[in-house]
């Protein structure tokens, strides 16, 4: 063999190995996509029997779709959200709730899980959705008591602390769609700062924060007037109006919910 030819089965070696190397990575790669595709039929198949149960033993009292009908939308609820392969929604299938009217349903694992599987599938289909519509009927959504609303927005809630149904929510039933204003209800929007500054003379300046980081603050006077300061030569003292609606919407109920926004839906 020619001293030529050594060179030349060296790079013929690299190559052969190279491409078996390149052919068991394209395996493995494509019997992880089969194993994914598997899985994935497995979860669709799993939904739709999940689906055919549904409809059967809960879709008289939750909607053929879960969105709710004589019972609560379920799309909507905590527990369904943290539920893991029927951890949370089994028993409460299995038990019912009889301070509720709901029965207990003698499932099998298999029949939970699937139904599990199938309220998962829903809530992936309403997270991917463009939108919620407009005209998202306001029966799926009076689920709760207004009596126990008033009673928690006077009380419990606080929420009179800052609102009035004669002032401030006076008609706020009849500006938007019942889905807008459970929405606002939930997540106020809009600028709610308000900040008191105080200049080296002593005179004040109120407004809505229109900026304030650590170095300026500026405010919106009551006259329309944009007015910036530096940090370091005022007081400011900074109200933040959402701060209860924060602090609330940790402590929120479901039932707290259905209520509260029972009870606004008759301020028209």
């Amino acid at each position: 063999m020619s001293r030529r030819g050594v060179p030349w089965n060296k790079r013929a070696t690299k190559v052969i190995l190279g491409g078996a190397g390149l052919v068991l990575l394209m395996g493995a790669q494509n019997s992880a996509a089969r194993q994914q595709a598997q899985a994935d039929l497995d979860v669709a198949a799993a939904a739709e029997r999940g689906r055919k149960e549904f409809v059967q033993s809960c879709g008289f009292c939750h909607g053929a779709d879960a969105t709710g009908a004589r019972g609560p939308d379920l799309m909507r609820s905590p527990l369904v959200a943290h539920d893991v392969k029927g951890d949370q929604v089994g028993p409460v299938i299995r038990q019912g709730r009889a301070d509720k009217g709901m029965p207990g349903l003698p499932l099998s694992d298999a029949q939970i899980s699937d139904v599990a599987a199938f309220l998962h599938a829903r809530l992936v289909e309403a997270a991917r959705s463009a939108s919620v519509p407009k005209a998202y009927p306001v029966e799926k959504l009076l689920t709760g008591n207004a009596e126990s609303g008033k009673a928690f927005f006077n009380g419990a809630g606080g929420c009179n602390k800052c609102h009035s149904a004669a002032g401030d929510l006076a008609g706020v039933a009849s500006k938007g769609t019942p889905m807008e204003l459970e929405a606002h209800m939930l997540y106020p929007g809009g600028k709610h700062r308000t900040a008191v500054v105080t200049l080296a003379s002593g005179e004040q300046v109120k407004g809505a924060v229109e900026h304030a980081d650590d170095f300026v603050i500026a405010v919106r006077d009551e006259k329309g007037w944009y007015r910036s300061f530096r940090r370091d030569a005022v007081k400011v003292e900074i109200q933040d109006g959402l701060a209860g609606h924060r602090e609330l919407l940790s402590k929120l109920t479901q039932a707290d919910v259905h209520n509260l926004f029972a009870y606004l839906e008759t301020l028209k």
